[in-house]
C-alpha cells in the first residue's frame, strides 16, 4: 500500500482530548477573548484538565489576557510545549511573533498555523481543548473542521442588534461545517453603577431571544464590568475570583452549562464519527 493510501481521511480525533470546543462570535469588539479565557479558567478551577488555542492570528489576544508572553519552549521532535498560566495550558501566534508585528498571511498559511497547533503542540490528556476563533465566518473554521472533529461550538455576543445579525452568520456557519452549537453567550449584558442603577448599554436579554428562536440553550450572560477588563490587562482573569464576586459567579455558572451541554452532545457526535 502506497503512503497516500495510507495516509488518513477527514478530521482525526487528537489523542488524550476528550472534546474540542469552537468559541466564535462572527463579529468582532463582543468580548469573544475575554469568554474564551475566563470560561477556560472557570473549567480549570472545576477540577478540569483544559487546554486553549489562540487561533485569532491577527489579533492574539490570549497571551496578554493569561499574562504569559515568554515563547513555547520546542520539545522532542518538532513539538512545542504549551504555556501553562492559572490552570490553563495555551498556544498563540502572539507567544512566537510578540510585540506590535502584524501577521500577515493567506488561507495556506492559516490552515499550517491551525494544524500545527492541533497536531504538534503537546497537549497531554486534556478533558477540553478550547478554540478561540477570529471574528467572521473565514478559513480558519474551514481548517479546523477539515482537521479534527469538534464536539461543538459556542457563540458569543451583545445583545445588540448588528452584532447579532453577525452572530446568527456565525450560527449558520457552523450548521454548514456540520457542527453542532451548544448555545449562546451574552457578553456585556448590562452595567450596574456604584449607585445601584443598571444601564442597559447594549440590549440586555436580546442574544436568549435568538436563542429562543433558533431553538438553542442560552448559556448565560456577563455584566458590563471595569473588573473584567483589568483582569484581562492585567493578565488575571475576572474568573480566578471564583464565587467570591458576582463576575466570577457568572463564568462558573456559564461553564457548568458548557459542561452540561457537552456531555448531552458528546454522544451524539461520537455515533456520527462512527458512521462515517
Amino acid at each position: 500500500m502506497s503512503q497516500a493510501q495510507a495516509a488518513p481521511q477527514g478530521p482525526q480525533p487528537l489523542p488524550g482530548i476528550q472534546h474540542i470546543l469552537a468559541i466564535g462570535s462572527g463579529k468582532g469588539g463582543v468580548g469573544k477573548t475575554t469568554i474564551a479565557v475566563n470560561l477556560a479558567v472557570s473549567l480549570a478551577r472545576l477540577g478540569y484538565r483544559v487546554g486553549l488555542i489562540d487561533a485569532d492570528i491577527y489579533g492574539p489576544n490570549v497571551p496578554t489576557m493569561l499574562g504569559a508572553t515568554h515563547p513555547p519552549n520546542v520539545i522532542g521532535e518538532n513539538q512545542m510545549e504549551p504555556i501553562l498560566a492559572h490552570g490553563v495550558k495555551f498556544i498563540s501566534i502572539g507567544l512566537i511573533s510578540p510585540g506590535d508585528k502584524p501577521m500577515v498571511m493567506r488561507g495556506p498559511m492559516l490552515h499550517q498555523i491551525i494544524r500545527q497547533f492541533l497536531q504538534q503542540v503537546a497537549w497531554g490528556e486534556l478533558d477540553y481543548l478550547l478554540i478561540d476563533l477570529p471574528p467572521g465566518t473565514g478559513d480558519v473554521v474551514i481548517s479546523l473542521v477539515q482537521t479534527v472533529p469538534l464536539t461543538g461550538a459556542i457563540v458569543v455576543s451583545t445583545g445588540s442588534s448588528v452584532a447579532l445579525q453577525d452572530a446568527r452568520k456565525a450560527l449558520e456557519m457552523f450548521h454548514q461545517v456540520n457542527v453542532e452549537v451548544l448555545g449562546l453567550i451574552e457578553n456585556m449584558s448590562q452595567m450596574t453603577l456604584p449607585d445601584g442603577t443598571i444601564v442597559d448599554v447594549f440590549g440586555a436579554g436580546a442574544t436568549q431571544q435568538t436563542a429562543k428562536q433558533y431553538n438553542l440553550p442560552f448559556l448565560g450572560s456577563v455584566d458590563l464590568d471595569p473588573q473584567v477588563r483589568e483582569g484581562g490587562d492585567s493578565g488575571l482573569p475576572a474568573a480566578l475570583a471564583g464565587d467570591s464576586t458576582a463576575r466570577g459567579k457568572e463564568f462558573l455558572a456559564i461553564a457548568e452549562k458548557v459542561i452540561a451541554r457537552t456531555q448531552e452532545i458528546a454522544p451524539k457526535v461520537e455515533a456520527v464519527l462512527e458512521i462515517s
